[in-house]
């Protein structure tokens, strides 16, 4: 059997839109398990998704959350791995953080390094994320984002797909495929991790 590796933040984990405390869809409905699904019994799919994660920016509100300090750990716990997908850069939007679509690209670069560590640019997909909403920065959003966080996120595919194409790796935006729930204008609501899932296993199926 061969491993897939599915490294993110709240969109991998399955946050479902506008819930508190966090609640996640399960994991039939998650886009990982609706993968997991079509890809059968050959592949296994390890699911590594935590809320708030960033490329490489340090939450000092929610430790740990760091992507390039928990890879190394991650990707050799689970190795021999056969293929990888990355999808990151959401939370580095955060107003507190400051960052350009360029700037988190170079975190996103460093992350890719990592992985290259391990495996192939063949064998990875690295995936740019979905558009923030136009309001997820209103009070009964997420205001820790503001009205720049929304147009940084809508930069980001053409700054990852430079990069995918210059470190060799397969690359699939998001944000072409499906948008974020109105609910809270950050997440996949249901519809989106099934449409998600679908994009993914293409993807994947050309890569192993």
């Amino acid at each position: 059997m061969k491993t897939l590796l599915a490294f993110g933040d709240s969109n991998t984990w399955g946050l479902i839109p506008g819930t508190h405390p966090l609640t996640r869809f399960p994991y039939e409905r998650r886009w990982t398990g609706i993968l997991q699904d079509k890809l059968e019994d050959d592949i296994r799919v390890v699911e590594e998704g935590l809320c708030g994660r960033t490329t490489v920016f340090e939450d000092s509100l929610r430790p740990g959350r760091r992507g390039l300090a928990s890879l190394p750990q991650i990707l050799e716990s689970h190795a021999p791995i056969d293929a990888v997908t990355i999808m990151l850069g959401t939370n580095d939007c955060k107003s507190f953080y400051g960052a350009s679509a360029h700037t988190i690209g170079k975190g996103v670069e460093l992350c890719l390094d990592e992985i290259l560590k391990y495996i192939s640019p063949s064998k990875v997909l690295l995936m740019s994320p979905i558009h923030l909403g136009e309001e997820v920065w209103h009070q009964d959003k997420d205001p820790e984002f503001d009205r720049r966080s929304v147009e940084v996120s809508r930069e980001l595919k053409e700054v990852y797909k430079k990069i995918a194409d210059r470190k060799g790796v397969s690359f699939l935006a998001a944000s072409d495929i499906v948008k974020a729930s109105p609910v809270d204008d950050e997440h996949l609501d249901e519809d989106g991790h099934k449409i998600f899932a679908e994009a993914v296993y293409s993807k994947i199926r050309e890569i192993i």
